[in-house]
């Protein structure tokens, strides 16, 4: 049986579209400085000491100074764009 040409035309551009889609939805989730903060905070436990967002090109990073249980200030960065 010879496949037809438009349907294999028609099943490459859907299959084209759907992944356009799923990229750009995938980019457009952002955290909130508040979330990064409660990730930080689940993941080490740590006394928040300060935040600060810094855009570095068209990038959102979030820079959150922690005090740690062992008595050390350490800074982690969390991207915005996750």
């Amino acid at each position: 049986m010879i496949a037809n040409p438009g349907r294999i035309r028609l099943s490459a551009l859907a299959t084209a579209l759907a992944v356009i889609l799923t990229s750009t939805m995938a980019v457009a989730r952002e955290i909130t400085v508040q979330q990064a903060v409660e990730q930080v905070q689940r993941e080490t436990s740590a006394k928040v000491l300060s935040v600060q967002t810094l855009r570095i090109g068209k990038r959102k990073i979030y820079r959150i100074k922690i005090l740690t249980s062992g008595g050390q200030v350490r800074v982690l960065e969390i991207k915005a764009d996750q």
